[in-house]
């Protein structure tokens, strides 16, 4: 098997914890980005790199391209999992709770993905995770406008990206999950008992973000067993 070059966003906890113990188990290199780098390092797994990073802090960006020119030069995945969940009535929220939950969920997506776009070829695979709170005409929820609001707009982000990029690659995808029991779900809505666990989503998205960029590009799966 060859190994690849993943990045993968929010890895102190949940589903992108478990998709670095995943790749790192399978041989992968993997650059994993989190503001708290503990949880991983900790793990000292021989083939992951972790130091703290913020989305929402320009200046870290410089230190993921300085990487990978250090350590990989190529970039084969890219998975956008990093995000913030807000349980608020919309009259109670304000102009900053928008742009806290926007900076993260979207301009974070955003700029990570231009800053490693020149390093990726065109098979590689840029796998951004949504929610259902984010697809058109599924079932919304009171409280989460800000959240799922910012959820639709990286699905449509990644659509045209998908059309933009699609003669010299990479792919673009969007999962777009259900509820899935994690620490962030638990902060949000502390009695509500999701249907699957983070490492079964996680096993789900290391699958697809190795080989769904085959048979998909601009397309948004929906990966829900529950409502929500």
């Amino acid at each position: 098997m060859n190994s690849k070059n993943i990045i993968i966003t929010g890895t102190s906890r949940g589903i992108g914890l478990e998709l670095v113990k995943l790749f790192a188990n399978q041989g992968h290199n993997v650059l994993a980005l989190s503001r708290n780098s503990n949880p991983i390092n900790e793990l000292g797994l021989k083939t992951v790199k972790a130091f703290a990073f913020d989305l929402c802090n320009k200046e870290d960006y410089k230190k993921v391209v300085e990487f990978i020119k250090a350590e990989w030069d190529q970039v084969d995945i890219l998975i956008n999992n990093a995000g913030t969940l807000l349980n608020k009535p919309f009259s109670q929220t304000t102009f900053q709770d928008f742009e806290d939950v926007y900076r993260t969920n979207v301009f974070g997506v955003s700029e990570m993905t231009r800053v490693v776009l020149p390093y990726m070829k065109k098979n590689g695979h840029v796998v951004t995770i949504s929610s259902m709170g984010g697809i058109q005409g599924s079932v919304k929820f009171p409280g989460l406008s800000a959240y799922s609001s910012s959820k639709g707009a990286v699905i449509t982000l990644s659509e045209l990206l998908a059309e933009e990029y699609k003669e010299t690659g990479p792919q673009f995808n969007v999962l777009a999950l259900g509820a899935v029991q994690t620490e962030m779900l638990k902060e949000a809505f502390p009695d509500y008992q999701a249907p699957t666990t983070a490492f079964e989503m996680a096993a789900y998205i290391f699958e697809f973000s190795l080989k769904g960029n085959k048979y998909y590009n601009g397309k948004v799966l929906q990966v829900s067993n529950s409502t929500p």
